[in-house]
């Protein structure tokens, strides 16, 4: 009786344990199927699912439509806003997924080559050297206090923008005698200290023992701009000062058209360059207004053209980039813009705003041929993938040219003060 009572009890065990199996493949898709999904105006999404499994929505505030295959839910998004699906497995509730649905927004993609030109905030301090004074060597500026990477803000109450307002004060301060009154900003910080010029006994002069930039001149790729407000971004990184390393604070700064004259190959250790001159016109096609660890940004003067995609197009958020093939548009040869093969290597669906969101290789026989892969000056060429703009280029591996970062164009948006998130009113019930 015990050994046929035992023998009941391991069968029973047995089953429930085939019957758990038959649930676990189904229940691991569930599990891994992201708990929140945002998605535009008409776009389509689609998973894959267990044969037994069954999808519906709930709170419906918008029009979502579920098409569902055998092993497959299609999501299509038709109106803006908040949807929660419930993902069933034999008729019982085993994934919650919200689905958001925001307004149909679309960008002209970019690639054009451009001259970037960007005044700081005061003038910047980018090295020290020695006055041969009477009192012997030395740097008056570095005496002060002052350190490279300080941005000279006022002298004596005034307010200092361009290297040019500087000579006076010196030149009048030696004469009388009397300490200039100078103010820093250093990092987050505001410093008050007392510089004394001293006269350079070789050209009789006197002088701070400072070197000092107000300006800085470059040239990168445009990533995209937003028709209506004209508002775009470029490069996809900051701009830093060449000789700190630091990232410059502009005061303003404008982008003019550029055309690439030659390419220097990127090899391994080295990575390459395009030389490029900005356009004879001078014309200036837009301002900038911030330079971030995401790229410049501004607002253009008139609509500009690539030639090659000059449509506004949809974009991918950051969850929808997807590993597998890719193109980017840029300039290798004067001013004209091609789209070039790439593939996504990988990609992070990143919740919060990160530079570093995908990696990228050139692939395209064409362009390693002409640059090697990711050049300097092709930082911000668009990154297109199924007819959406996903991002832009941003840095290249010195030690593997032909690879490098994008950053998402989610991102860029942000940084460009375009809110792709803007939720539709609710209407009164």
């Amino acid at each position: 009786m015990k050994k046929e009572f035992l023998r009941k009890i391991i069968g029973g065990i047995l089953l429930v344990s085939l019957i758990a199996l038959g649930f676990l493949n189904p229940l691991r898709e569930y599990l891994s199927l992201p708990n929140q999904v945002t998605l535009f105006e008409g776009q389509k999404l689609e998973y894959k699912i267990a044969e037994s499994a069954s999808a519906g929505i709930v709170k419906a505030n918008s029009s979502i439509e579920i098409n569902q295959g055998k092993n497959t839910v299609a999501l299509q998004a038709k109106e803006p806003g908040s949807n929660q699906l419930v993902l069933e497995l034999a008729g019982i509730p085993i994934k919650k997924v919200d689905v958001n649905v925001l307004k149909d927004f679309r960008v002209l993609p970019g690639g054009q080559s451009i001259g970037v030109k960007l005044n700081t905030v005061g003038v910047l301090v980018v090295g020290h050297h020695l006055v041969n004074a009477d009192i012997g060597k030395v740097s008056p500026g570095e005496s002060a206090g002052i350190k490279v990477g300080d941005i000279i803000t006022e002298i004596n109450g005034q307010r200092i923008e361009q290297m040019a307002e500087v000579g006076p004060y010196v030149q009048e301060a030696g004469k009388t005698g009397k300490p200039l009154d100078i103010v820093v900003k250093r990092e987050n910080q505001k410093i008050n200290t007392k510089l004394a010029p001293q006269k350079d006994q070789g050209e009789n002069v006197y002088k701070l023992g400072l070197y000092i930039r107000d300006s800085a001149a470059g040239i990168g790729t445009m990533t995209f701009f937003e028709p209506h407000s004209k508002k775009y971004g470029a490069l996809g990184h900051v701009i830093s000062d060449m000789d700190t390393k630091k990232p410059i604070v502009v005061e303003d700064g404008h982008i003019v058209r550029s055309t690439v004259t030659s390419i220097e190959k990127g090899s391994h250790g080295e990575p390459g360059e395009k030389l490029a001159r900005f356009a004879a016109d001078r014309e200036i096609i837009g301002n900038i207004n911030k330079n971030s660890p995401f790229g410049i940004f501004g607002e253009l003067n008139k609509n500009i053209k690539n030639g090659v995609l000059d449509k506004p197009m949809p974009i991918a958020l950051s969850h929808q980039v997807k590993e597998g093939p890719a193109k980017i548009l840029t300039v290798v040869n004067n001013d004209e813009v091609d789209l070039f093969d790439i593939e996504i290597v990988s990609t992070i669906p990143q919740k919060f705003p990160a530079t570093k969101g995908m990696v990228i290789k050139v692939t395209d026989p064409k362009l390693l041929e002409k640059t090697g892969g990711i050049v300097q000056g092709m930082s911000g060429s668009p990154i297109i993938q199924d007819n959406k703009l996903i991002g832009a280029v941003t840095h290249v591996f010195v030690n593997d040219p032909t690879s490098g970062y994008g950053v998402h164009i989610e991102w860029m948006l942000t940084e460009a003060g375009i809110d792709i998130y803007d939720k539709p009113r609710q209407q009164a019930s």
